[in-house]
């Protein structure tokens, strides 16, 4: 009976310490800060591609996005309207500190923070010329409906 229950006690244990590890791995947190939740996103930028290369959020959610160029610099550019729509006084992404194109620094994180108020698709893609591939450079933001 001891061997059956040391068993089971090693079976959750092993359980428990692999869901932490995969809670620990993802690359998105949620931070809460004084009026509002943060999703915060860690990406990184390399030739040609941006890891991960689909990001979703929640409409009415405040985001960070932590990028990492590891191999080169690179860059960053996103459209405020949701692909198919007509740029529009009403953005669909509101940065904090909105740029044409965030410059990223080989080795250096760029934070980058936006609310998103708009569902849709919003593309975003290298804008520094990093190589041959450097066009097909792109991922997405997919901002998701509120729930009903």
């Amino acid at each position: 009976m001891k061997k059956k229950s040391a068993n089971m006690f090693l079976v959750s244990t092993s359980a428990a310490v692999g869901f932490g590890a995969r809670l620990h791995s993802s690359t998105e947190n949620v931070v809460l800060t004084q009026d509002q939740a943060t999703q915060i996103f860690e990406l990184s930028a390399k030739k040609y591609e941006y890891s991960p290369s689909l990001v979703h959020v929640k409409t009415g959610t405040k985001v960070q996005l932590k990028i990492t160029a590891t191999d080169d610099d690179h860059g960053f550019k996103i459209a405020l309207a949701p692909d198919g729509d007509q740029p529009s006084s009403n953005p669909g992404l509101v940065f904090d500190s909105p740029q044409d194109c965030w410059q990223l620094k080989k080795g250096e994180t760029t934070r980058i923070e936006f609310m998103a108020r708009t569902p849709g698709t919003y593309l975003f893609k290298c804008c520094h010329t990093c190589g041959l591939g450097h066009r097909g450079m792109q991922a997405q933001i997919i901002v998701d409906p509120p729930a009903l």
